[in-house]
């Protein structure tokens, strides 16, 4: 980066005209500092953003991920670690603060960086106090979602555990395509049914994936 003028470089550009301004390669670099040899630093950023998927991706990689990275040595993989969880516990710890949909693009944010980037489908629900904030976030299924592999019983359970008052449903898609299924559709309208015999609300249902999210209640699904 000593190539490029001052005004240019992401440590400067920051400091001047704040985080907003760097593109993910030019922040991804201020963390790795030193590239390899033939290979700038912003090079090697941006190389491992296309690699990764992107910064939803970085912040979601397992340790096994960046260790294939070459000239990602412990150190710097246990910045990028401790980075992608800070991220999420702030996340997270907004939602418990305040009423889930003062700020739902937080929600957002929330669930991609948690699950979007998963190369398997998993399915998580937020569990929601009366003043919907946050109480739990459990992954309560992993495999192919359909109506046999997701047990309404289990969901009524925890949700009962938690003393919630309200739900929001979320399960990611790895393919990339963030339409709703017909199987989706039909065991979002399961889990609503059975919630609501225990007096619990289904608030939402989102899919998500590396790209964006969709909304079951914006969609006029649920």
């Amino acid at each position: 980066m000593k190539d490029l003028p001052a005004a240019m470089r992401p440590r400067e550009k920051l400091l001047a005209m704040g985080a907003s301004a760097l593109a993910d390669a030019e922040l991804l670099a201020l963390l790795l500092r030193t590239g390899l040899k033939g290979r700038g630093v912003l090079q090697m950023a941006q190389g491992m953003l296309d690699e990764l998927g992107g910064m939803a991706g970085l912040l979601h990689a397992p340790p096994a991920s960046l260790i294939r990275i070459r000239g990602l040595g412990p150190a710097k993989r246990a910045e990028l670690l401790a980075v992608a969880e800070m991220a999420r516990r702030g996340l997270n710890g907004r939602l418990r603060e305040s009423p889930v949909f003062d700020s739902p693009q937080t929600v957002r944010d929330y669930l991609q960086i948690r699950i979007g980037s998963l190369p398997h489908e998993v399915f998580s629900v937020l569990f929601l106090d009366a003043q919907h904030r946050l109480v739990a976030d459990e992954e309560m299924f992993r495999g192919t979602l359909n109506q046999t592999s997701v047990y309404p019983r289990e969901v009524v359970k925890r949700a009962l555990a938690h003393n919630a008052a309200a739900v929001i449903l979320a399960h990611n898609h790895p393919s990339g395509v963030l339409e709703p299924s017909r199987a989706d559709e039909l065991l979002t309208q399961t889990l609503k049914s059975s919630l609501s015999l225990v007096d619990v609300r289904v608030l939402d249902h989102f899919v998500v994936g590396h790209t964006g999210v969709v909304s079951f209640a914006e969609r006029g699904l649920l």
